[in-house]
């Protein structure tokens, strides 16, 4: 018997590869080059922006300056000086008792950071220390003092009085310290001199022969 022939032998092998391909993809069968699968990685999930968004600090509450009358001297004792505070504002007043005075005036920062001014550039640099006094520089007529006035109650503190007497204008100023001591100017017409006294308790004060009253200066 013969053997079959090569040609024989590949048409047979080429028909069985058929058979098997066609086999395949009627079943659905994986061959072993096919059975591994890369599988994709998981997407993150994204992060909402309510989650990343930081949490804003809360805004500091607003602590507004107390109430205060203050009065005091300069650290060379060459004048004395009051603050009066009240609603967020204030007034000083820097004087010598003799012929050099400044009223000065402005808003209180929320720190109690005090920056006043007056005519002529006078102007005080000041903070309030807790409600228990203020100290800072006062500059009034090219000098500048150091100062610090502590927390006053009444009697004690700034006092003034404005009026007209006999044609003449009068304004007067007087910072009463704690020990009672009285320093004031009164002008007339603009011309300083020294103040006569008050009657603390009451503010009367008897000026050129008329009675007038002071009364606590406020901003």
């Amino acid at each position: 018997m013969k053997r079959p022939g090569p040609l024989l032998t590949l048409l047979a092998g080429l028909v069985l590869g058929l058979f098997l391909l066609t086999l395949n993809a009627t079943t659905g069968t994986k061959t072993a080059s096919s059975s591994y699968e890369e599988k994709s990685p998981s997407p993150t999930p994204a992060r909402s922006a309510a989650s990343t968004a930081p949490t804003p600090a809360p805004s500091p509450s607003r602590v507004p300056a107390t109430d205060a009358d203050y009065a005091g001297r300069t650290d060379d004792d060459a004048a004395a000086i009051a603050v009066t505070v009240r609603d967020g504002k204030a007034i000083a007043y820097y004087c010598d008792g003799r012929t050099q005075e400044s009223w000065l005036k402005g808003d209180v920062e929320d720190d109690g950071t005090l920056r006043l001014t007056g005519e002529h550039g006078a102007k005080l640099d000041g903070t309030l220390q807790d409600g228990k006094g203020v100290a800072g520089t006062v500059t009034v007529g090219g000098g500048r003092h150091a100062f610090s006035a502590d927390r006053a109650t009444k009697p004690s503190g700034l006092w003034r009085a404005t009026a007209t007497v006999r044609s003449a204008k009068i304004d007067g100023g007087w910072i009463v310290l704690k020990d009672g001591t009285q320093v004031g100017i009164l002008t007339r017409d603009g011309k300083p001199s020294p103040a006569p006294a008050i009657d603390p308790e009451t503010g009367a004060v008897t000026v050129d022969g008329q009675q007038l009253t002071a009364r606590p200066a406020t901003p």
